[in-house]
């Protein structure tokens, strides 16, 4: 269709979200870039960035009626080809990038992969990753920000706990605003859809 994303150009924040979004709830294949969530805040944020930083043009938006999952779909070979050579590189390099690039490649991680759960003995954020060397490089990204943490690679997850870890990271880290716990599902612990970050307040 004659259509072109923009040169990727210098890494800034936006740019780290973007690519890093696309690598824990999407999908880089050579025909292009895949985005998958059940919350639509997190649909616009990809959504307007890919616009206001890669590519200026509608995606293909697919619901999962069942499960409520959108996808979005960004068909380009170009495209693709972008973001597999920028996933590799913001891996290898997150850790020499400044702070706050750091906090929202964490960001993006925690909103994508990340859980919090508590009751009255436990207090836990969870980040879920089938790649181990993704929980270990979050493991020591955390360290910059002072907040300690778990690797479990039985359950390929990460653990947040203990109350001074749990106040660092809802200081330095903390999930979207209008991210929200699934209130409708059957194992649901709150049976409403309540924020991530206000469960994370309670905690």
């Amino acid at each position: 269709l004659g259509r072109h994303s923009y040169v990727f150009g210098q890494w800034t924040t936006e740019k780290v979200s973007l690519v890093a979004h696309a690598m824990f709830d999407g999908e880089i294949k050579h025909g292009g870039v895949l985005y998958n969530n059940r919350s639509r805040t997190l649909i616009e944020n990809f959504k307007n960035l890919m616009e206001q930083q890669l590519y200026p043009y509608e995606p293909r938006i697919y619901l999962d009626k069942k499960s409520g999952v959108i996808r979005l779909g960004y068909f380009n070979v170009e495209l693709g080809a972008i973001f597999k050579d920028k996933a590799l590189e913001l891996v290898l390099k997150i850790v020499t990038f400044p702070l706050n690039f750091q906090r929202t490649f964490l960001q993006a991680f925690f909103n994508d992969e990340g859980a919090i759960y508590f009751n009255a003995t436990k207090r836990r954020v969870k980040g879920y990753q089938y790649k181990d060397e993704i929980l270990f490089l979050v493991q020591n990204l955390l360290k910059n920000f002072g907040i300690e943490s778990t690797v479990d690679a039985r359950f390929h997850e990460i653990i947040i706990s203990r109350r001074e870890n749990l106040e660092k990271f809802a200081k330095e880290i903390n999930f979207a605003a209008g991210l929200c716990v699934n209130g409708n599902r059957s194992n649901s612990i709150w049976k409403k859809s309540l924020e991530k970050r206000e469960i994370l307040n309670m905690a």
